[in-house]
């Protein structure tokens, strides 16, 4: 008995040792470097903390051992355990019940008497009473409401599938904030979570900005800390500023996994997803995932009566903007790296996407086209739904920049926001032709089928009044209400998951305009080429008629029956 209280009190001061044991109680290999500094950093961490680390290092293992511990140091404890299903979060008290059965020397801590002893929740020995048990199991969207506890771990509560959009996102901020309600109002209060981000719009990114102090910990040392930063994990950090990031770059920060290993997973897995799930940079994935990019579009201040007739894009520091950009990391502004002479602004069209009262907004905007190229030259929103003021201010930008057409998305109103604009037209003296569209296929492939090919051909352009004006738009909100409202917010973060943004009305319009002129020009281009094949025809017809050797040697040898070539009596080869 002399010998062992001095070892109990030394597992009671450090988890790491207790974590050791447990190890070794379970015929496992010693914990790594990695696992023993988690280990730390839950032992000494502050009251929020996040860890984020590789897959495959045993978070959840630890985690587990860390409630153990928990409960070895104080039977009174309160520990409520979340994961992302039901089944998970069943699993781990599972694990922990079999810890307390397997081991000897944590025999004592399971229940003798009438205490609880379920799957989802249990008791340890000689605790005092309580309603809420010592250990409980919840899914994510299970009942959190209804017990106390005074440590909730949340432990992979983000996974793809609900977390994939802005909505999913949404709701699973709310779920886990509701942790902040059952936590007991002690001093050593805790909240932990544990995780691997699925996005570069991972719910981590905002706990940490809610102070949820997170530390990271990668598989390999990253080849730049760009995006590591103050989050890398200490005993790594350590490592780099010794040798140098050089000296580590690319290999293993830990024992877990050697070379080999990383590098038969690095050719079995595609690069976004190691990067992904074992560096833990979602720049590679999100890069795939969200296609519409800000830096594909060129900015530039426009004039109110002319455009430039031809542009050249470069994306480099010389065409660089110091323009607010709310688009993913390292998707900056450009201007054009050259502009042509400047003509009148060709056809002119005001695009209006209607709503109602309320958190929607009534969006239009102006687009002009010159030789090939789209110019948004103006743009209005307004949450006043389709009031007499809301549609006369959109009639009053219409004519300001000399649109000769009208196109209304139909969907919201069926045709009524039409009947309504074409009166205030009449009244103000506008002339417009208006026009009806109708949207039927999903919003998200339709916005991106229509954006994605024009921004990849750098055929937009966009004043960059209005991009200020973008940025500086509903600045009576909160920023996590502002964001969303944003056309750059919109359309960066568009992706073809269903609600993949809260809000898309600004993005929505915009792709209602750029559709229309993709239509015109192609019936346009489709006619040229039927009209200049009629053409042929008929000079062919002549030519039989008027000179009929000339035209049966340019037949036989496939030419083409151009006017130069009837004039000259020579053929061109096709």
């Amino acid at each position: 008995m002399t010998t062992q209280k001095p070892l109990e009190d030394r597992l009671r001061a450090s988890f790491p040792l207790f974590l050791t044991l447990v190890w070794k109680s379970l015929d496992l290999p010693r914990p790594t470097r990695a696992q023993i500094a988690i280990a730390r950093y839950l032992q000494g961490g502050p009251k929020r903390l996040q860890i984020q680390a590789f897959r495959g290092l045993g978070k959840s293992w630890i985690a587990a051992a860390f409630v153990l511990w928990i409960l070895f140091c104080d039977k009174d404890k309160k520990i409520m355990v979340v994961s992302a299903s039901k089944g998970r979060a069943d699993d781990f008290t599972i694990f922990c019940q079999k810890c307390l059965i397997e081991i000897p020397w944590l025999n004592h801590l399971c229940p003798q008497g009438e205490e609880r002893w379920s799957r989802v929740s249990f008791d340890v020995a000689n605790c005092r009473p309580a309603q809420s048990p010592s250990v409980k199991s919840v899914g994510i969207t299970g009942q959190l409401t209804g017990s106390r506890a005074d440590i909730i771990i949340f432990d992979d509560v983000e996974v793809p599938s609900n977390s994939a959009t802005d909505l999913m996102r949404e709701k699973l901020l709310q779920l886990v904030t509701e942790g902040e309600s059952v936590l007991t109002p002690k001093e050593d209060s805790r909240i932990i979570f544990l995780g691997t981000p699925q996005t570069t719009f991972t719910i981590y990114r905002t706990l940490r900005e809610r102070n949820y102090v997170p530390m990271v910990w990668p598989a390999r040392y990253p080849k730049s800390l760009v995006g590591y930063e103050d989050v890398l994990a200490q005993d790594l950090q350590a490592d780099i500023d010794k040798h140098g990031l050089e000296a580590l770059s690319w290999k293993p920060t830990d024992t877990r996994f050697s070379e080999l290993n990383l590098l038969e997973r690095e050719q079995s897995m595609s690069r976004s997803n190691f990067m992904l799930q074992f560096q833990l940079d979602t720049s590679l994935s999100d890069a795939l995932k969200f296609p519409l990019k800000i830096s594909d579009i060129i900015a530039m201040p426009l004039d109110h009566d002319r455009g430039p007739t031809t542009l050249v894009w470069r994306t480099d520091r010389t065409t660089l903007l110091d323009l607010p950009a709310v688009a993913l990391p390292g998707d900056r502004w450009h201007g054009p790296a050259e502009a042509g002479e400047t003509d009148k602004w060709g056809e002119t069209l005001l695009a209006v996407d209607p709503s109602g009262r309320g958190k929607d907004e009534t969006v239009a905007m102006v687009i002009s086209q010159l030789n090939g190229n789209l110019f948004l030259r103006g743009i209005y929103a307004s949450t006043d739904g389709y009031s007499d003021k809301t549609l006369t201010d959109i009639l009053r930008m219409g004519k300001k920049f000399g649109a000769t057409k009208c196109l209304i998305e139909s969907n919201f109103g069926d045709g009524l926001v039409m009947e309504v604009m074409k009166k205030h037209a009449i009244e103000m003296k506008i002339g417009l032709d208006f026009e009806e569209v109708r949207s039927t296929t999903r919003k998200e492939d339709r916005i991106i089928d229509t954006l994605e090919p024009v921004l990849n051909q750098h055929r937009l352009v966009i004043d960059t009044r209005l991009v200020e004006w973008d940025y500086q738009s509903n600045h009576q909100m909160a920023p996590e209400e502002r964001l969303p409202r944003m056309l750059m917010y919109q359309l960066t973060r568009m992706c073809r998951e269903k609600g993949a943004v809260k809000h898309d009305d600004r993005l929505d319009c915009l792709a209602l305009g750029v559709k229309y002129f993709q239509d015109v020009m192609a019936v346009s281009q489709h006619e040229q080429i039927i009209q200049e094949r009629n053409a042929q025809w008929n000079r062919m017809l002549t030519a039989f008629v008027e000179r009929p050797q000339v035209a049966t040697d340019i037949l036989v040898q496939g030419g083409d029956f151009s006017s130069d070539q009837l004039e000259s009596g020579v053929y061109s080869w096709v």
